[in-house]
């Protein structure tokens, strides 16, 4: 069948199927909403890590002979 025939068997068909969303279409804004929340305190979690082990980095410098720069 080409498209021409499949699309002209369809209109004679009339209306088409309308499936419903299981939840509320806003629900789907508050879970993404939450789920953004989440990543963003898990990020959040990690701020100031580097200058947790900043005692460690310079030591790693110093035995390797790498230039101390402050980024």
């Amino acid at each position: 069948m080409s498209v021409l025939a499949t699309l002209a068997v369809a209109a004679e068909e009339g209306g088409h199927v309308l499936v419903e969303l299981p939840i509320p279409a806003l629900m789907y804004g508050v879970i993404v909403f939450g789920i953004f929340l989440v990543l963003a305190a898990v990020t959040f979690s990690f701020r100031d890590v580097a200058n947790r082990h900043a005692e460690k980095a310079e030591a790693y410098a110093r035995e390797h002979g790498a230039s101390q720069s402050s980024h």
